[in-house]
């Protein structure tokens, strides 16, 4: 069976070690979105030993984007239904994004307020602090 985040790498790379990267996917609106991604192939959270690394991982990647763009709420996604391999949304929201308050995979409800992309360097430099 062919798995597209053990194919590819899910966006681009921002930090990675030997257990995980994170990844910031081209997500148009969205410049707060990371995904973390465990780098094997697991496909449940309860078959993976090291799940309290993940989630280190994760709410680094939380407290990164908190620092770096002040948005209004952070949603955490694990969902895995279309691509079952354990990976973790983390998305910076703002209640003038495009989907507020649903999810970004839900319909649009309005024009997006435009907001600038903090380099990959800064995430990478605040995801770091943050473990």
């Amino acid at each position: 069976m062919s798995c597209e985040l053990c194919d590819a790498d899910g966006g681009k790379i921002v930090w990675r070690d030997d257990f995980c990267r994170v990844v910031r996917p081209a997500v148009e609106g969205y410049p707060g979105f990371l995904r973390v991604i465990v780098n094997r192939h697991v496909k449940e959270m309860t078959d993976l030993g090291e799940r309290d690394r993940l989630m280190q991982v994760v709410f680094a990647c939380e407290s990164a984007l908190r620092g770096l763009y002040k948005p209004d709420k952070i949603n955490l996604a694990s969902l895995g239904n279309v691509v079952p391999h354990v990976h973790w949304h983390v998305i910076a929201r703002f209640v003038d994004d495009a989907h507020f308050p649903d999810p970004i995979w839900a319909p649009v409800r309005r024009a997006a307020t435009p907001r600038p992309a903090v380099t990959d360097e800064a995430l990478m430099r605040a995801i770091m602090a943050a473990l």
